[in-house]
């Protein structure tokens, strides 16, 4: 048994090494912390771009407050200015734009309807002042937060609903105590106006960023990772059936793709606050890509069960015609895989949907009725052996893999005419696909004066002629055998 000074000494001991253990993890931290500041900038520079801008229109907005004829005729009400560029400027355009223009609008109406209520009031007398004035707060208070619970003006204007409240109520209700109401509320209104105009301002002349490029490239983005997926899973599975080595990393980016929705619908949003720029028109269907969002999503879900079968131990043993199902699924998932890129590239450039996309999704949905039928038959053969229930158990894993390659074929089809259908809408700048024009055969003109003009002869034309002198040649060795019998 341990003496009491040995025990006392382990307690000390112990509680050194938790204290070194204290500050080496915090030591960590401090030495990870400017790590992870310059991986999260190198992530997207316009972060770093971003916070300069926003330090660059505070500056500017405080000159109000710093020099003395702005301050003359403003006061206090300066900080106002610097108030609204704080919670107005945003990321992207569209977003700074949004809460700009739902502020000037909420703080203007409010501001004219709290001195409307304020000046009724004032006729009704000191008694029924304050009451007049609490029933209005109330009333509105309750209304317009009601009104914001509707989806469609939650996604828009549920920040202009808020300042409207906020207004109103400093308007209305600070007016019972400050007599000069009106120009407490000229004050307010002018100097929110000037922040917001500077926000603005600084958020499209300076390294803007765009909400609907944003989304533009986010979904032809999102359709060229299921593409990479499809194109190099056929390999990779059959690989691992095959006892060979896995390398997944290159197959995990649709990962991101299942969780797109929430940011699309906000891009979408902000992006309807934008005007015209590069290739995007006024009043652009941004709303139609969360349709084609939402195919590729149902396309990723899809592929993500897809994926559970590469690390999936159970062996896909298919003893009648096994080469010909991997050659059919290996070649259903190239196939829609070189489609989907396909369509990601004619999205991301704005170019109308070339036939090598058709060309390919074709040949992924043939492959598919194969592979359907084929495996039918193999079921059919398999239970008239004699109720072999473990030659049916092996092909369970081959049959659902396929299927799931079946369904993500399916998807590929609505997502092409989601875009050839986006590239056909008015207010939409798609380029035409380029075509090869069909080739031609020249005559040259010889010589000999019985010869006419040049003659264009086309490869359809030529096809024929070649033939027609074929059938006259047979034609004319039959003519012969009969003579010669």
């Amino acid at each position: 048994m341990a003496s009491p000074a040995v025990r006392d000494q382990d307690n000390h001991n112990d509680a050194e090494n938790s204290s070194i253990g204290y500050c080496g993890k915090v030591m960590n931290k401090v030495v990870e912390f400017p790590r992870k500041l310059k991986k999260f900038g190198q992530d997207d520079p316009r972060r770093i771009v971003h916070s300069l801008k926003v330090g660059l229109a505070v500056l500017l907005v405080s000159l109000l407050y710093y020099f003395q004829p702005f301050y003359n005729g403003l006061g206090d009400t300066a900080m106002w200015a610097i108030l609204t560029v704080v919670v107005v400027f945003e990321f992207s355009v569209g977003a700074t734009l949004g809460r700009g223009l739902n502020r000037i609008l909420a703080t203007f109406l409010a501001g004219a309807l709290g001195f409307g209520v304020h000046h009724l009031a004032n006729l009704s007398g000191d008694i029924a002042h304050p009451i007049l004035i609490g029933i209005f707060v109330f009333l509105l208070a309750a209304s317009v937060t009601f009104i914001r619970f509707f989806p469609r003006m939650k996604a828009r204007y549920d920040y202009g609903l808020l300042i409207f409240i906020l207004t109103f109520c400093l308007i209305s209700v600070s007016g019972y105590r400050d007599e000069e109401i009106l120009e407490m509320a000229h004050k307010r209104a002018s100097t929110i106006l000037i922040g917001a105009f500077i926000a603005v301002f600084v958020c499209v002349f300076i390294c803007p960023v765009w909400a609907g490029e944003d989304l533009h490239n986010s979904v032809a983005k999102n359709i060229e990772k299921l593409g990479s997926f499809l194109e190099g899973f056929g390999d990779e599975y059959f690989k691992v059936v095959g006892s060979g080595e896995s390398n997944m990393a290159h197959l995990q980016g649709y990962f991101s793709v299942l969780n797109s929705k929430q940011s699309e619908e906000t891009q979408a949003n902000f992006a309807r606050w934008e005007p015209r720029h590069g290739r995007f028109r006024y009043r652009h269907p941004w709303r139609y890509y969360l349709k084609i969002g939402n195919l590729t999503r149902q396309c990723a879900y899809r592929i993500d069960t897809l994926s559970g079968y590469l690390n999936s131990e159970v062996q896909t043993l298919l003893n009648i015609q096994n080469n010909q199902v991997q050659e059919l699924c290996m070649k259903m998932s190239s196939e829609s895989g070189k489609a989907l890129k396909e369509l990601a590239w004619a999205l991301k450039t704005m170019t109308e949907p070339c036939s090598a996309a058709s060309s390919h999704i074709t040949k992924s949905r043939a492959a598919a009725n194969n592979l359907k039928s084929m495996l039918r038959t193999n079921a059919a053969a398999v239970a008239g052996v004699g109720g072999d229930q473990v030659r049916l158990l092996d092909i369970v894993p081959a049959v659902t893999v396929a299927s799931l390659l079946s369904e993500i074929v399916a998807y590929a089809e609505p997502i092409e005419k989601s875009i050839q259908k986006l590239a056909s809408l008015q207010h939409v700048q798609f380029k035409s696909a380029e075509r090869k024009k069909p080739t031609a055969l020249t005559s040259c003109k010889t010589s000999s004066s019985n010869v006419g003009p040049h003659h264009v002869i086309t490869m359809d034309r030529l096809a024929s002629l070649q033939v027609q002198e074929s059938n006259k040649e047979i034609g004319s060795k039959f003519q012969r055998i009969r003579s010669a019998v």
